[in-house]
C-alpha cells in the first residue's frame, strides 16, 4: 500500500500520534508504500527519529542528502525541511520516532530556554546515528525500546515519557551549535509561498513564471530556492504533488482516468498515462487494481506499515513522518 503525508501548504506536516493527547509518535514503515519510493518534503516542530531496519535509505535534510545504512540511523531537528527516499526505488523499512516539544517541557522556562539553545535555528540540522559510536548505538536501542513500549498491550505513558525525555536529552548533550549561522529566513518564506501556489492550483496550468510571480522572484531565484530547500527543481515538484493527487483519486474514488487527469493539472488522459508510467512504473489502471480499489469502492484498508488512513483529516496510521 501507497502512504500519503497529510502535508499543509506551507509544507508542515500533521501528525496522528499513537495516544490520544499525548504528542508521542512511533511506528513502522516501508519506503515502498510511498509513491516513486519518495515521501512528500514537510517539516514539523517534532524531533525525528529514523532507524533503518532492512535495507538503505537516503534521506534529505534542508538541502543536504546522507545516506543510511542498515542499522543506522538519523536525528532531524525541528522545524527543518526532509523527506526519505530511494533514487534507484530499492525498498527500506525502518522505524520512525517524533517528539513533540510538549512532551520535554517546553511549557516551562527552563523547558523552553533548553529547547531553544539545544534545537533552535543555530544548532546543527541533523545527526547521522551509528553503532559503532557507544552513544549512538544507545540511541538506537532506545527507539527499538520505544517501539516496544509502545506497541505494548498498555502502554505505559511514563515508560514512554522517560525513554523519549533521555533520547532526546542524548541529542541536546551531542548536538552542534553553529556560530555565526546566516539562517536564509527569507528564503524558506519564499519557497513556501511558491509551494502553497502549486498545492492551491496543482489542477491548473502553472509555468515556472507563475511560480517566480508568486514568490516575487526571478527564474533562477525560484529555480535556487526550490533546489536548496526541496531538493528538486520546480518543475519536477509540482510533477511530483501532481501525481501524489492523482493516486489518491485512483485509491479513494471511481472517478474516470480522465477525470483525474483534469482534476490534476495534466493537458490530456494520455499524457496523464505516460508521465503516470514513467515515474510510478505501472499505468494508472494498473495502479487502481494494485491498491485493491474497485470501480465502486471510497476507501481503502490501513494497515500498521504506513496505508493511507482518512479519519478526521489527520496523517496516515502508519509510515513516514
Amino acid at each position: 500500500m501507497v502512504a500519503a503525508l497529510e502535508v499543509f501548504s506551507d509544507l508542515s506536516e500533521r501528525l496522528n500520534y499513537n495516544l490520544p493527547d499525548f504528542p508521542l509518535y512511533v511506528r513502522k514503515g516501508r519506503l515502498c508504500h510511498f509513491d516513486r519510493y519518495a515521501a512528500a518534503c514537510h517539516w514539523h516542530a517534532d524531533l525525528e527519529f529514523i532507524l533503518a531496519l532492512e535495507g538503505s535509505l537516503d534521506y534529505f535534510v534542508n538541502g543536504k542528502i546522507v545516506h543510511i545504512a542498515k542499522g543506522a540511523g538519523i536525528f532531524v531537528n525541528s522545524k527543518r525541511l526532509h523527506y526519505g527516499f530511494s533514487a534507484d526505488k530499492t525498498d527500506c523499512s525502518f522505524l520512525v520516532v517524533v517528539v513533540h516539544p510538549a512532551l520535554l517541557g517546553e511549557g516551562t522556562g527552563a523547558g523552553k530556554r533548553y529547547l531553544a539553545e539545544k534545537f533552535g535555528s543555530n544548532s546543527a540540522d541533523f545527526m547521522l546515528l551509528q553503532n559503532q559510536i557507544a552513544w549512538q548505538r544507545e540511541a538506537l536501542q532506545t527507539l527499538a525500546a520505544l517501539y516496544d513500549a509502545m506497541h505494548a498491550d498498555a502502554p505505559n505513558p511514563l515508560r514512554l515519557l522517560a525513554l523519549a525525555s533521555s533520547l532526546c536529552a542524548s541529542m541536546g548533550d551531542h548536538v552542534q551549535q553553529v556560530s555565526n549561522r546566516s539562517r536564509d529566513d527569507r528564503g524558506w518564506l519564499i519557497t513556501w509561498k511558491m509551494a502553497e501556489y502549486i498545492h492551491r492550483h496543482y489542477d491548473r496550468k502553472i509555468t515556472l513564471d507563475d511560480m517566480c510571480t508568486a514568490g516575487i522572484v526571478c527564474r533562477s531565484r525560484c529555480c535556487e530556492l526550490f533546489g536548496k530547500y526541496i531538493g528538486k527543481p520546480p518543475h519536477s515538484y509540482l510533477t511530483q504533488y501532481r501525481l501524489q493527487k492523482s493516486c489518491e483519486m485512483l485509491r479513494e474514488t471511481n472517478r474516470s482516468i480522465s477525470e483525474i487527469a483534469l482534476a490534476c493539472g495534466f493537458q490530456s488522459s494520455s499524457y496523464f498515462t505516460y508521465v503516470f508510467h514513467k515515474e510510478i512504473g505501472v499505468i494508472p489502471q494498473e495502479y487502481r487494481k494494485q491498491t485493491g480499489i474497485s470501480a465502486t469502492a471510497g476507501r481503502r484498508p490501513t494497515d500498521e506499515t504506513g496505508a493511507r488512513k482518512r479519519s478526521g483529516g489527520r496523517r496516515p496510521a502508519g509510515g513516514w513522518a
